[in-house]
């Protein structure tokens, strides 16, 4: 029969496997946390970098189609300096040098219409303004000359060509904050733009308020083309979009009942192509 102290030393051990078990389950635990905590941590980065992928997209980038529009995820980690392709040269007069490029690319969906005429001293100063007519209403646009002169150039220069008649807005995504409508490609595939590029005009402090027109690029530098996205809440993006303007109250109301009807949710919850067929029936430069 074992004895007092024999009980006793048993027992010891007992607990000391006990606790050493507790300590290897509590360790297992935390692991466990940190690895979920960690794979919700991916799964929030890469939706938030699919869904800024898949809205703001580009023209030339064979991604666009299906998973481009605002940025890529590695445009949205960069720097706005680092995004930003090379600055306008201003001359002396005032007027800007704005470099727009042939996109060689090969994408099939780009309309050739030529390029903004006398590029070497584009206006930076003024407004453009645009009546955008629309199967939903019409929207004037406010373009901005001396936020964006070479967007403003070439938007309105597209404008002029009858670039953009025609054309759907085929896509809009609609988030607490992100909600926007984007148009500009022809095509109306998500891939399709003029058949050249150009240099995004931003600074560090770009923001995307409500009304704000901002232009679409894929995730590289220098890939500003056709596509603009129009912002109907505020919205949060990386500051690597062209803002070239602002639409007016009576627009923002025709954005307001787009939203309302939402949309078909082909790339995820919100976003996709709208539940009311949204076509430029015709882009008027007013002025």
């Amino acid at each position: 029969m074992p004895t007092n102290k024999q009980r006793r030393e048993a027992a010891q051990r007992r607990l000391q496997r006990q606790l050493e078990r507790r300590g290897e389950l509590a360790r297992k635990r935390r692991r466990n946390l940190l690895a979920g905590v960690a794979v919700i941590a991916v799964l929030v980065v890469v939706g938030a970098a699919f869904l800024i992928t898949n809205v703001i997209g580009g023209n030339d980038d064979a991604a666009a189609s299906g998973s481009t529009a605002a940025s890529s995820s590695t445009a949205a980690s960069n720097s706005a300096a680092a995004t930003t392709a090379a600055a306008a040269a201003t001359n002396a007069d005032g007027t800007v040098a704005c470099d727009y490029q042939p996109d060689t690319s090969g994408n099939t969906n780009l309309k050739d219409v030529g390029t903004p005429p006398n590029p070497a001293a584009t206006l930076t100063q003024g407004t453009s303004t645009l009546l955008m007519s629309t199967g939903q209403g019409d929207l004037t646009l406010t373009l901005d000359r001396a936020k964006a002169p070479c967007a403003a150039a070439s938007f309105t220069y597209l404008a002029q060509q009858g670039f953009f008649d025609g054309s759907p807005c085929h896509r809009e995504v609609n988030q607490d904050t992100f909600g926007v409508l984007q148009c500009g490609d022809p095509s109306g595939t998500g891939s399709g733009g003029p058949s050249y590029k150009y240099a995004e005009e931003v600074s560090a402090t770009t923001t995307y308020p409500r009304g704000t027109i901002a232009m679409a690029k894929t995730n590289q530098p220098n890939t500003t083309g056709s596509q603009f996205f129009l912002c109907f809440v505020d919205t949060n993006l990386p500051p690597q979009y062209t803002v070239v303007g602002t639409v007016d109250e009576a627009g923002l109301g025709v954005l307001d009942e787009i939203a309302a009807a939402g949309n078909n949710g082909v790339n995820g919850a919100g976003d996709g192509a709208p539940n009311v067929p949204v076509t430029i029936t015709k882009m008027t430069v007013l002025q």
